[in-house]
């Protein structure tokens, strides 16, 4: 999704910003180039906030509560439209899919894709290493930590009850 590729590239320009902040020195001249370069970092950290969420970081009011952008791709299972998974038409009511929804809209892009596709489609870890161009313990480590966030968000929800 164009959403998810825009974080992705605002995090390495983040990444950038701070390796040059860190190649920075303790004179005055240096001193007030971290200024400008914590300016930069924390504009780029704001705006990765507001994709993420669909909202204005620190806002404590609006309509909705998560990403606007990822819960359309959730539910129109537009996630990863190269490799054909498509819902299972009327196994979930429309709660139960708010409920799906609402746990995979903490997990990063690669982590609900190597999710979904150990966890709903049954793939090993080897073919979706080969599927997404990555290694197999990165690909385990993507689930490993989506099954904690989920595990962390149920447990949450569990409690409110």
């Amino acid at each position: 999704m164009w959403v998810d590729r825009m974080i992705i590239e605002y995090e390495d320009g983040r990444k950038d910003l701070q390796r040059i902040k860190n190649n920075l020195g303790d004179s005055d001249i240096d001193k007030m180039d971290k200024t400008q370069v914590n300016g930069m970092i924390n504009d780029m950290s704001f705006a990765i906030d507001w994709m993420r969420t669909g909202r204005r970081p620190g806002n404590l009011r609006g309509i909705d509560r998560r990403s606007v952008y990822q819960r359309t791709a959730l539910v129109d299972m537009d996630l990863m439209p190269s490799l054909d998974i498509q819902p299972d038409p009327g196994e979930l009511d429309e709660r139960e899919k708010q409920a799906l929804v609402n746990m995979l809209i903490d997990l990063s892009h690669r982590e609900r894709q190597c999710y979904l596709l150990h966890m709903a489609q049954g793939w090993s870890m080897q073919e979706i290493a080969d599927e997404l161009n990555i290694k197999k313990p990165t690909v385990q480590k993507f689930i490993d930590r989506a099954k904690n966030k989920i595990k962390r968000k149920l447990s949450c929800h569990t409690n409110v009850i």
